[in-house]
């Protein structure tokens, strides 16, 4: 049960990191970035569908 948890908590902060990173690029703004990073794998999902 730990390793389930670990790889969890692994995948939910690298989703976090790269919704972050591409927020950040695209609009240039910290603000944008947290809001992002706190929806995390939605909005990279949403990156890859539009973009």
């Amino acid at each position: 049960m730990s390793y389930a948890f670990e790889t969890i908590k692994t995948g939910i902060t690298f989703g976090t990191a790269l919704a972050m990173v591409i927020s950040f690029t695209m609009n240039k703004s910290v603000l944008w970035a947290i809001f992002h990073g706190l929806l995390s794998w939605l909005y990279v999902i949403y990156y890859v569908i539009v973009y």
